[in-house]
């Protein structure tokens, strides 16, 4: 038995990243206020290392979605993986030229769509879906405030029947440069 309560401790457990970044930034914080030629410039270091890594974790909390979707997600250096019960596969980063966000039944779905065709399915409350953003962060050009503020909007009722055609389909990045020129 837990002194602690469940539901304290998983949200806890969940902002566990922003927790540790805002102390860093506090030890910074008091690390500059004990003054010296040595003390001052390093709190201020660690003071702007706490921030920036606050202000990281908290777009990657923001990126985790709450729920459950059937399959499990590996990001691999430059290799993303889904492991579906169904379907499944694999794409290089390098290979990817666009990511979409798909509503499907009132599911949310990430649309991975490499240079020769071959297309990528992952429900957005999979397993591990959550290193897809620094997967995707690694993206030439991507816009990473775009990308929270398409999962932050509300998907539709989850009714099979009537879908609005503007909330099936969110292009989110494409890699510039990539298809076919035409002169």
């Amino acid at each position: 038995m837990s002194l602690i309560r469940p539901e304290i401790l998983a949200a806890t457990r969940r902002w566990r990243e922003v927790i540790a970044a805002a102390a860093l930034a506090a030890l910074g914080l008091w690390t500059a206020t004990r003054g010296g030629y040595f003390l001052t410039p390093l709190g201020l270091a660690l003071l702007v290392l706490g921030a920036g890594w606050a202000l990281t974790a908290f777009r990657g909390l923001r990126f985790q979605q709450d729920g459950e979707a059937p399959g499990i997600v590996r990001v691999t250096e430059a290799q993303v993986a889904y492991y579906g019960p169904r379907v499944g596969g694999f794409l290089g980063l390098p290979d990817l030229s666009e990511i979409r966000l798909l509503t499907l039944r009132g599911r949310r779905i990430w649309k991975l769509k490499q240079g020769d065709g071959q297309v990528l399915h992952i429900p957005v409350e999979a397993d591990g879906a959550e290193a897809l953003f620094d997967a995707f962060a690694a993206l030439p050009g991507i816009d990473i405030a775009a990308l929270v503020a398409a999962l932050g909007t509300d998907a539709p009722p989850s009714d099979s029947r009537v879908i609005a055609l503007a909330e099936v389909d969110r292009l989110i990045w494409t890699r510039k440069g990539a298809g076919v020129v035409v002169r």
